[in-house]
């Protein structure tokens, strides 16, 4: 049974705003945040026309380990597609649709606040 996570995270919580923002503007549509199973999460789920796009949101702070879309790691992309399979078994509605795992990216290198942000369609 899916349910819904709360973001205790204000950064995380605003890095997943701000790509929801950006993703809109793309012209894509929100169907879901933060849907959550045992499997893991997925932080937006979107429609880009017909295509059913799950998106992960990483926020990085400083470079010196990597930029934020390097933390995807492959345990990760694995609870993403498994937490993905689930939904599209308690949503068939969305059964038919091509799905796509896309990534943004955001990356906070400057002291003044400015980051830079990377939309990464079929990341993995």
């Amino acid at each position: 049974m899916p349910w819904k996570l709360k973001l205790s995270n204000l950064k995380g919580a605003r890095a997943e705003k701000k790509a929801l923002r950006f993703l809109k503007q793309q012209g894509l549509r929100l169907l879901d945040t933060n849907f959550a199973c045992k499997a893991g999460e997925i932080d937006l789920i979107m429609l880009d026309q017909a295509t059913l796009v799950f998106v992960e949101v990483r926020s990085r702070s400083a470079s010196r380990f990597g930029n934020a879309a390097s933390t995807i790691d492959r345990t990760k992309r694995q609870k993403i597609r498994k937490t993905a399979d689930f939904y599209l078994q308690s949503h068939r509605e969305h059964s038919h649709r091509i799905c796509r795992f896309d990534a943004i990216s955001i990356d906070n290198y400057d002291t003044n606040g400015q980051n830079s942000l990377e939309w990464i369609k079929s990341a993995f």
